[in-house]
């Protein structure tokens, strides 16, 4: 079964570009150009086929063309293992200049909701501001753990959605110490629902994709990229090991009515599922992944990525994501750019890859879609 893949993307006053339409096949993308000409804008742009504020987590405001008039939107066909399916979005109309929210349209038809987004296509996405991951915040880790998660497990976003609105409202009602207790009652039980859900959903995804890690370990799949150990860190996550969900879920509700107090005095929610963490280790060297060196950093992220990938094409019956490869292949030395690219091409899907250096790719210009560009301009090379 082949994976997915775009036949066309359009952006129409979308960062840098006024109106640009590419026409594609199958094969991966690569896109070269300087600094600032508009590649991560492109991947941006594909970002925004799945749930979420895109790759940079970007205000919606700030994607539309300077000096446009009229919105941003970004158009795909996107080829699937059930045919062509197309997909349109962009801020939601007379939302003015500050949008908050998108659209999304499928088939011509509107979406209920930016997840449905996850029933069409799957994206995937690796950028250079992510070479951080394993020393930067908990936050970071957390939100790249909800991306892995969501691309198994489509309901995931939802629930992360939910238990947020519930502990914003709570963290508010429960600052007023006069607040009726019955509305926080309903708020910590729907915080402790979707709360234990998230866990129970990361727990999930982490056990697979460890477990994908080691058929490849065992395949040799990525003998070039060293491999992650990991595990997660939290109140909810270390009682989901040895106790039911339901037993954890009630729990949880009674630790946040016991703590309502010293919540209050913090002016936040001290325990759940946004304060859990990702820890990565590096498996060879049995080492956090935070003491490795900048460049080992690199190639664990890598091999993560691609495992994930896998994951994910197995989920899904065979059908790889499409892959967003920011300027991936700048720091890598010429043996393992050409095991990434073998392995990008093995998975099925469709890759986008970007570069300055044209010559860096010149392993796989005989097997992939190589384009220029300029100023927001995009120019396929022969």
């Amino acid at each position: 079964m082949s994976g997915y893949w775009l036949s066309k993307l359009t952006l129409t006053h979308f960062r840098n570009y006024g109106a640009a339409s590419l026409t594609l096949d199958q094969r991966p993308v690569v896109l070269c150009g300087e600094n600032g000409a508009g590649k991560t804008n492109i991947l941006e742009g594909i970002s925004l086929l799945s749930p979420g504020r895109g790759l940079r987590r970007a205000a919606y405001s700030d994607m539309t063309q300077s000096g446009a008039t009229a919105p941003w939107s970004v158009f795909a066909t996107v080829e699937t293992p059930t045919g062509p399916v197309a997909i349109g979005t962009g801020p939601k109309p007379d939302s003015g200049p500050d949008a908050q929210t998108r659209v999304v349209r499928i088939d011509q038809q509107p979406a209920s909701t930016i997840s449905a987004l996850s029933d069409h296509v799957r994206v995937l996405w690796l950028t250079p501001a992510m070479d951080g991951l394993f020393t930067g915040p908990a936050g970071d880790r957390r939100r790249f753990l909800d991306r892995l998660v969501l691309a198994v497990d489509p309901g995931h976003g939802s629930q992360v959605n939910a238990f947020e609105r519930a502990m914003r409202d709570r963290n508010r009602l429960n600052a007023d110490a006069g607040a009726d207790p019955a509305w926080l009652d309903a708020l910590e039980d729907r915080m402790a629902e979707t709360g234990t859900a998230i866990a129970a959903g990361r727990m999930d995804a982490v056990a697979r994709l460890t477990d994908a890690i080691a058929e490849a370990r065992r395949e040799g799949i990525d003998d070039v990229f060293p491999w992650s150990g990991l595990a997660l860190s939290g109140w909810l996550e270390s009682r989901l090991e040895n106790m039911a969900a339901v037993e954890v879920e009630d729990q949880y509700r009674a630790m946040l009515r016991e703590s309502r107090i010293s919540d209050r005095q913090a002016g936040r929610t001290l325990t759940g599922p946004h304060r859990s963490d990702l820890n990565v280790s590096h498996g060879p060297k049995a080492i956090a992944a935070r003491l490795a060196s900048t460049g080992e950093q690199k190639a664990l992220l890598i091999g993560l990525i691609l495992a994930h990938a896998r994951l994910v094409a197995t989920s899904l019956g065979g059908a790889a994501p499409i892959l967003l490869l920011d300027e991936i292949a700048a720091h890598l030395d010429e043996g393992r750019r050409a095991a990434l690219f073998d392995r990008v091409i093995g998975l099925g899907g469709q890759a986008w890859m970007t570069g300055t250096d044209r010559e860096v790719f010149a392993p796989i210009e005989d097997r992939a879609l190589t384009a220029r560009v300029t100023s927001g301009t995009v120019e396929f090379l022969d």
